[in-house]
């Protein structure tokens, strides 16, 4: 999971024994890699023996988790929706390494207390294409977001991540379309032309949907980016 990669770096990086080929950051990473996050290869993971794999509900398998559990590898699951919850999360993780409270995440909870915000607005977020896909209810994503004074026009729908017809986008009813960066590579010549209704803006996808030391710098540079 790149993001837990970047915080145990970011904490203790001798605690890092393997990670996924998705982890880019912190640049220069030196350690196994053992695959992406949908198909690890558990073989590595077991022959690393690590004393803890960390995942995620949304971004990790059950069906490997399970398998590693059945191996005897303890698996530490997270699930946050919210920044609360993230950072939360975040401290609990940081504790089990003997640090619990590193200077990146007293900084995160700081920039969280009161971040800046920009004007309201209603938006929605893309997040695939292809179908079209979209933030719904209940992400990580969509609450920060929120604490930045974005509302999401989705945050109500019974998904977290509603698909779209492909005809649907230019119906909904927002002021601006937030495209990041990942998982799909949006730019200014693939996307827009099917939201004409809304102002186009693109985000960094590691600052809205990575929980890690990316949250001290996502406040401001998200607004920024938002209001660009």
């Amino acid at each position: 999971m790149p993001s837990l990669t970047e915080a145990i770096a970011a904490t203790d990086i001798s605690a890092l024994a393997g990670a996924t080929d998705w982890c880019t950051h912190p640049a220069g990473l030196a350690v196994p890699r053992v695959g992406g996050t949908k198909w690890p290869d558990l073989g590595r993971v077991r022959a690393l023996r690590p004393d803890l794999v960390v995942a995620n509900a949304e971004e990790n398998r059950d069906e490997d988790v399970d398998a590693l559990r059945a191996a005897g590898i303890p698996v530490w699951m997270t699930a946050p929706a919210t920044v609360d919850e993230a950072l939360d999360s975040l401290g609990r993780l940081c504790a089990v390494l003997d640090r619990p409270a590193p200077q990146w995440l007293r900084r995160a909870r700081a920039v969280w207390a009161g971040p800046p915000q920009v004007a309201p607005v209603r938006a929605v977020v893309p997040v695939w294409r292809r179908p079209w896909m979209v933030l719904g209810r209940d992400t990580f994503a969509g609450d920060v977001l929120r604490r930045l004074g974005v509302e999401n026009v989705f945050a109500g729908a019974a998904d977290r991540y509603p698909r779209l017809a492909k005809d649907d986008p230019g119906d909904v009813d927002a002021e601006l379309v937030v495209f990041p960066d990942e998982p799909y590579a949006f730019t200014r010549d693939d996307g827009p032309e099917a939201w004409p209704q809304a102002r186009p803006v693109f985000v960094s996808g590691r600052h809205l949907t990575w929980y890690g030391p990316s949250l001290t710098e996502a406040p401001a540079l998200l607004t920024a980016q938002l209001t660009r």
